[in-house]
């Protein structure tokens, strides 16, 4: 971990903590289910003959940048429950 992302962290409150948290662990699942899309999607490209090979890189090209941005913003979540000490409770989208 970071130590500037850490002190930047460690500096707010709980509640802001939280807050950033939630946020974060909200992004993180709308990530990840991009994510998901993408791959599936250059799976099922890559089955398909008629797919050509420029756009099989794109889609391949796509999901490394999207892979990379995840990983990112997972550090950054970890940087935030780790200054918060616990992982909040958050609902599945779409509930309360």
């Amino acid at each position: 971990m970071n130590d500037v992302g850490s002190s930047r962290h460690s500096l707010m409150q709980e509640s802001e903590l939280e807050v950033l948290a939630v946020a974060a662990i909200r992004e993180h699942r709308h990530l990840i289910a991009a994510d998901e899309a993408v791959y599936e999607e250059w799976t099922r490209a890559r089955a398909d003959p008629s797919v050509s090979a420029a756009v099989l890189k794109s889609l391949q090209d796509e999901y490394v940048a999207r892979q990379k941005k995840s990983e990112a913003q997972q550090e950054l979540l970890s940087e935030i429950i780790d200054a918060l000490g616990y992982v909040p409770k958050v609902a599945p989208d779409g509930e309360a």
